[in-house]
């Protein structure tokens, strides 16, 4: 009914539970067939679109940085972002057949990558923003991206993908012209101005324990897959940026010195 987990391509089932996300995981969840069926979400509310695509996309991304990508995933991950890119403003705005045909699809080819590699550090941060904050997951999701991006360009000597920080920088530029960028600097300013054209913003109003408790939330299994260390010290000062909280002098660095 949306196109945005991919969950039907893939080996997890999630449920909350006390306010923390529960994954249950089993190769008996894929299903031997599919049914993709693109008319379904002619009536789906414009918001629900973007935060289910906006999932999608997000998968697509931290699917090819993960440090268990192969080429396999990677592939999976181009196509379901490339086809994002193309199709999403015909498909959010025009309410486009085709466009939802390809979103759908790209959903799927999302699904099926992480899949292979599991998310990394921008799904393990928005949990909590979801529970706390009542966001829908894809919201929640895509505000902590391109944070957490620029964090790790900033920081590739961090890198702890035994492939290397070489490798991690090809993949970073590989990743900017799947976005139609240049460079991933490019590439992360027109994500910001995307989620700002689409209206998809990050909460105003945040208390000192809120910060605390989106800190300590953070779940150490889904940083592992991330190709850049963040510690507790990088955890906290993405969720300022995050959430403007704080001092500009606070959130205006990308570096741990």
């Amino acid at each position: 009914t949306t196109a945005g987990t991919g969950s039907e391509s893939t080996r997890y089932a999630v449920v909350y539970f006390k306010e923390q996300k529960q994954s249950i995981t089993h190769e008996s969840i894929i299903p031997n067939y599919v049914l993709l069926e693109p008319s379904v979400l002619k009536t789906l509310p414009v918001y629900q679109k973007k935060c289910t695509m906006l999932d999608a996309l997000c998968q697509g991304i931290e699917s090819w940085w993960s440090i268990n990508s192969n080429d396999e995933s990677k592939a999976y991950s181009k196509i379901a972002v490339e086809s994002i890119i193309k199709y999403m403003d015909s498909y959010i705005y025009d309410n486009d057949e085709l466009a939802a045909e390809k979103i759908m699809l790209a959903a799927n080819y999302s699904g099926r990558a992480i899949n292979i590699t599991q998310t990394t550090a921008a799904h393990a941060m928005s949990y909590k923003l979801t529970s706390i904050y009542n966001l829908p997951h894809g919201h929640a999701v895509s505000i902590c991206l391109p944070y957490i991006w620029r964090f790790m360009s900033d920081n590739t000597n961090l890198c702890v993908d035994p492939r290397g920080e070489k490798y991690l920088q090809n993949i970073f530029s590989d990743i900017s012209r799947a976005l139609c960028s240049n460079n991933p600097t490019e590439a992360i300013d027109n994500f910001t101005t995307m989620l700002k054209r689409m209206q998809i913003i990050a909460p105003n109003e945040v208390s000192k324990d809120d910060l605390h408790n989106l800190i300590k939330s953070v779940n150490p299994t889904r940083l592992k897959n991330n190709p850049v260390e963040l510690n507790a010290s990088a955890i906290t000062l993405l969720y300022k940026k995050i959430l403007s909280y704080g001092s500009d002098e606070e959130r205006n660095k990308n570096d741990l010195a």
